[in-house]
């Protein structure tokens, strides 16, 4: 008995004439596909607080949060991955990404390297994964051998395990433990999951990885107070960031700065609990690097010795 297309490689009878059509035309109507994304995602918000919810507890007993695809899922978490340092301050071992392939499909397509589960799991058994991790399997079909080998030796090892889909009643979204599956529809050409779908789970990652650093701390209000100062962009914002908090002029932000080795929430509390930088990381470490827990448990700028 033949077994049902994935709603991922359907033809779309929205985009049936695109070759037909003119320049905007296409344009017009690639871009009202796209428009069915968030709503797609929207639906799926509360499947993914609840994995949100458990990335977080697994990260506050010492986890990590792993990615795992192949292709352009793969692509995606790689980069997902990579922005986490430099924007929340995070070790760079501790938010991981591993694509099928490795590091050369980054920039190359290699198609075959996705068909093993075993690949998958040698790939997450060489990265130390443990039950204290979580990891998020990423894959549009939800079929991805890659992905469903690591996913399965993530499920036995008693880790949470999330599963990225735009495939309903797929295998992935059978197997995870949380399965989040935007059901954004056939793609304008007929199983190019790098448009709808890719679109998709960039949106779910960015939910997830920002709700993560914003509930351990690393965001106060909505700046990125944990940002790298790395260059002149990044020590522009710094500034802005420390003025803006402390209401001072940059002339004073860059000093605290300065002083502070360029750590945005050192310079922050240096400057509202009139603390040495000294004094100020010793505050900051005993509330764990969370600025918000610093500032509030100051009582009228008279900081008890950690």
């Amino acid at each position: 008995m033949r077994q049902p297309l994935p709603l991922t490689e359907t033809a779309n009878p929205r985009s049936a004439a695109i070759d037909r059509a003119s320049t905007e035309e296409v344009l017009a109507l690639i871009n009202a596909e796209d428009a069915r994304v968030a709503r797609a995602v929207q639906e799926e918000i509360p499947q993914i607080a609840k994995a949100l919810d458990a990335i977080v507890a697994q990260w506050t007993r010492g986890g990590r949060l792993f990615y795992c695809g192949a292709g352009t899922s793969g692509r995606l978490g790689v980069l997902d991955a990579a922005e986490c340092p430099p924007t929340f301050g995070t070790d760079p071992d501790r938010v991981v990404a591993l694509i099928a392939g490795g590091r050369e499909a980054l920039v190359r397509s290699i198609e075959g390297a996705e068909d093993s589960p075993e690949a998958g799991m040698r790939d997450l058994a060489a990265a130390g994964f443990s039950e204290r991790d979580a990891l998020v399997g990423i894959a549009a079909s939800g079929s991805t051998p890659y992905v469903l080998g690591a996913v399965g030796m993530a499920n036995a090892a008693g880790a949470v395990t999330v599963g990225l889909t735009c495939n309903p009643g797929s295998r992935l979204e059978r197997a995870a433990g949380y399965p989040i599956t935007p059901r954004v529809g056939p793609e304008v050409v007929a199983g190019s999951t790098r448009m709808k779908a890719g679109t998709a789970q960039k949106l779910v990652l960015n939910m997830l990885s920002t709700g993560l650093m914003i509930r351990i701390g690393c965001v106060l209000g909505n700046l990125m107070v944990n940002v790298q100062v790395r260059n002149a962009k990044l020590a522009r914002r710094a500034e802005r960031i420390v003025s803006g908090v402390c209401s001072c002029d940059r002339a004073a932000s860059r000093k605290a700065l300065e002083e502070a080795g360029h750590d945005v929430r050192v310079a922050i509390l240096v400057l509202r609990l009139d603390l040495d930088p000294a004094e100020a990381e010793r505050w900051l470490a005993s509330h764990g690097g969370n600025l918000r827990a610093a500032l509030e448990s100051a009582s009228d700028g008279a900081i008890a010795q950690p």
